[in-house]
């Protein structure tokens, strides 16, 4: 047994910045932003930070235009001495389900890793995002006509009464073809997720990540029957340290449908990181990646999330051998990256 092996029994102010090394962080929102939703930096500033503090990789989302691999291509070549990488959300400003922008996406920047099946602008999530009216929580599908007709209308959905329509299984033959790249559930509902994965795994998709609020949706039970086929776990620090209640206009342009209440509604099943953690545990630290989902102006830098990730664990009695697990070792075979000892 190794040092990293043993829970510390003496808890240094710099073991926080000892584990950041080498580690990956798998989700961070790096812009560019909504005028009306700034972010915390820039996708240059980011990069300097997570090299600064030794990561060795770190993963750019954009949920609002989709496609962030060029914006990585962008930052590496800015900021070279630290992996960058980008991929395509299937947002409705792209089409939704697009098998043409996921063909594009491959190809553009520096290629996308990923292929996410939508955040704010799925189903699920358009469904259900609102703000208060008179003290209660109202959906804005109920609150607008227009929001329902124009945006729930082409809200991204995986069928669940077994039918696969074309432009999914073009995107599942597209992501199959790239064993380099892996397939993001996104923020649709348990179920949704729950077929997307078995649909993924009948076209020959080896690396899939159930994206970290719809993994909050699922059964502990759930979660191990996923993880037993080879399916990773998305975990992320917003999980459990989100300014919840904020008015944010995450994906819409117009003022009146900035979110308050999905980030309440729509929250994992937890009280804090406590059970989050916990479920980690029932689960499987083999199992799990674990991110920040940082980036929005009002949350802490990504890297100080990362730190703060890595504390808190520690805190709670995780080894360093399990946290290295969960921020270094799983994302860097998702990302095919050479293991690090």
């Amino acid at each position: 047994m190794t040092a990293l092996d043993a829970v510390p029994t003496v808890r240094t102010m710099e073991l926080p910045d000892e584990l950041i090394r080498d580690s990956i962080d798998v989700h961070i929102h790096s812009g560019p932003w909504l005028q009306s939703c700034p972010g915390r930096l820039d996708p240059f500033q980011i990069a300097e930070q997570a090299k600064a503090a030794g990561m060795r990789a770190v993963v750019y989302l954009d949920h609002t235009l989709g496609i962030s691999c060029g914006t990585a291509l962008l930052a590496s070549r800015q900021v070279p001495g630290i992996d960058i990488f980008g991929g395509i959300i299937l947002t409705s400003n792209l089409g939704g389900m697009n098998p043409r922008a996921v063909k594009t996406a491959l190809h553009y920047g520096a290629g996308a890793k990923f292929v996410h099946f939508g955040a704010h602008c799925t189903h699920f999530m358009a469904s259900r995002e609102g703000s208060y009216v008179d003290g209660e929580p109202v959906p804005f599908k109920d609150q607008y006509p227009e929001f329902a007709a124009q945006e729930l209308s082409r809200a991204i959905r995986i069928p669940l009464d077994g039918t696969v329509p074309a432009e999914l299984a073009e995107i599942l033959a597209l992501i199959a073809e790239r064993p380099d790249v892996h397939l993001n559930t996104g923020h649709v509902s348990a179920d949704e997720a729950i077929r997307l994965a078995e649909l993924a795994l009948d076209a020959g998709i080896r690396k899939i990540v159930v994206a970290h609020p719809c993994r909050g949706r699922l059964s502990t039970d759930q979660q191990k029957q996923l993880a037993d086929k080879g399916v990773l776990l998305e975990g992320a620090v917003s999980d459990w340290m989100f300014h919840r209640g904020l008015p944010r206009t995450n994906y819409y342009v117009e003022r009146e449908w900035a979110d308050e209440i999905a980030g309440i509604a729509n929250a994992p099943e937890y009280s804090g990181i406590v059970p989050w953690a916990k479920q980690i545990r029932e689960v499987g630290v083999e199992h799990f990646i674990l991110g920040t989902d940082y980036g929005i102006g009002s949350q802490p830098t990504p890297a100080e999330g990362m730190r703060m990730l890595i504390s808190s664990l520690l805190d709670l009695e995780f080894t360093a051998a399990e946290i290295q697990t969960m921020i270094r070792d799983n994302p860097a075979r998702l990302l095919d990256l050479d293991p690090r000892q």
